[in-house]
């Protein structure tokens, strides 16, 4: 047990003793500190469950293999594990971007698994498909030289990516948090795992979730624009799509109001 508390850095708060269990997953670059102003409003009535992405926040490092985690495969077999080992039950899960993937991909290898699924800026594929019209927001040119970018000088790109991400400009303070929650990771292990996260396509089973869904989508985010949830919406039957008013890819920190009233409708 010991062992996934530490390959994670998992926390559990809240109320101990509820039936109910929220697990929040946090999305490239970031940790679970990410939800830290979300929390408070769920932490009377649920069991919260913190831990961080294998090679990013106060994971073990030691956990991160480039095959494992070549795509977010990995990242789905280890959700799965960490539920197994803490025996949690009647599961709502909440993803931030990726790790909403993550959920979606949870729930249909393990059918039960969770109640319900909250995606906060999540795409099932980031990459344009002009043969089916499907808009992700990225050509593959502008892709590659986004890995080029990174691998020449990653802690530039980093405060580069930080500020068109968190598009906050009347925040700076929050575009130099995220610059420093990513440079704070080993830059071939971002790398790789931005390959593995912006290289997916996982369109087709999206029609195979029959879990109540949130999708939340702010108004501007580089990372996923609006198409994209729609796209969700259309394609997930049991989904229900909430337009947060903030812009960016972070709502859980830029409008944190927001995100717990969409959510508190939701559940």
């Amino acid at each position: 047990m010991m062992d996934i508390f530490q390959k994670h850095n998992i926390h559990i708060v809240g109320n101990l003793e509820s039936p109910k269990t929220l697990i929040f997953g946090h999305g490239f670059g970031l940790d679970q500190t990410c939800f830290q102003y979300i929390i408070p409003a769920f932490a009377s009535d649920f069991k919260i469950v913190l831990y961080d992405n294998v090679g990013g926040g106060m994971s073990d490092i030691n956990a991160f293999s480039f095959h494992r985690y070549a795509t977010i495969d990995g990242y789905v077999t280890d959700l799965t594990e960490l539920i197994a080992a803490l025996n949690l039950k009647d599961i709502i899960y909440v993803g931030h971007s990726v790790s909403g993937m993550i959920g979606l991909l949870a729930s249909l290898r393990h059918p039960g698994i969770f109640e319900r699924l909250v995606m906060i800026g999540s795409s099932p594929r980031y990459l344009d498909d002009p043969s089916l019209d499907y808009i992700g927001g990225f050509d593959q040119p502008a892709l590659n030289g986004f890995y080029d970018a990174m691998e020449s000088n990653f802690h530039a790109w980093a405060a580069g990516f930080a500020t068109m991400a968190m598009n906050q400009p009347g925040r700076p303070e929050l575009s130099a948090a995220f610059a420093n929650s990513l440079q704070a990771i080993r830059a071939d292990i971002a790398v790789a795992v931005a390959r593995s996260i912006f290289q997916l396509d996982h369109r087709h089973v999206l029609k195979n979730v029959n879990i109540p869904v949130l999708i939340l989508q702010t108004a501007d985010d580089i990372a996923v624009p609006a198409a994209v949830s729609d796209y969700l919406e259309s394609n997930i039957p049991y989904s229900t799509r909430v337009k947060v008013y903030t812009t960016g890819h972070f709502p859980q920190i830029s409008a944190p109001e927001e995100v717990i009233s969409g959510m508190q409708s939701f559940l």
